[in-house]
C-alpha cells in the first residue's frame, strides 16, 4: 500500500473522535446528573486528546500523499486551501487538548468558554474535511486512473 492510500483512512479518526468529544462535552455541561456528567467529561477529554494526536498524523499523511502528485492549477489551489485549513485545525485541536488536559480534572464539566472554542475547532475540522472531499471528488486528487 502506498503512502497516499493511508490519508483517507487516517483522517476519519480525528473527525470521529473530535465530534464525539464535542458531543460528550456538550451533554456533560448541561446534564443534571453529576455522575453521568463526570463520565461524559472523562470520555470527552480522552476523545479530544486522541483526536488531537490523530490530527497530527492526518496532517502528516496528507502532506506525504502530496509528494510527487501531479496537480492541475485548480487542484493545486484547492489542495493549498485544504492544507492551510488543516494546519489551522491541527493547531486548534492541540490547543484545545492542552487547555483541557493541563490543570483541569478530566471529570470536571467543561466551561462555556472552552465549549465555544471547541465548537469553533470542531467546525474548522469539518470545513477541513469538506475541503479534502472536494479535492477528491471535484479535482480527482489522489484518485488513480482506471484503465478499462
Amino acid at each position: 500500500m502506498t503512502i497516499p492510500a493511508w490519508h483517507p483512512l487516517i483522517v476519519h479518526f480525528p473527525l470521529a473522535l473530535t465530534v464525539t468529544a464535542t458531543a460528550a462535552f456538550l451533554i456533560a455541561r448541561w446534564l443534571p446528573a453529576a455522575k453521568t456528567a463526570a463520565g461524559l467529561s472523562l470520555v470527552g477529554t480522552w476523545n479530544l486528546i486522541a483526536g488531537a494526536v490523530g490530527s497530527v498524523f492526518a496532517l502528516g499523511s496528507g502532506l506525504a500523499a502530496l509528494l510527487g502528485q501531479p496537480l492541475s492549477a485548480a487542484a493545486h489551489a484547492a489542495v493549498a486551501r485544504h492544507a492551510k485549513w488543516a494546519m489551522l485545525t491541527v493547531f486548534a485541536l492541540l490547543a484545545m487538548a492542552v487547555w483541557r488536559g493541563a490543570g483541569t480534572a478530566f471529570e470536571s464539566r467543561p466551561s462555556r468558554p472552552f465549549l465555544i472554542a471547541l465548537l469553533l475547532a470542531t467546525a474548522a475540522l469539518i470545513v477541513t474535511g469538506y475541503l479534502g472531499g472536494e479535492n477528491v471528488y471535484r479535482y480527482g486528487v489522489g484518485v488513480a486512473a482506471v484503465l478499462h
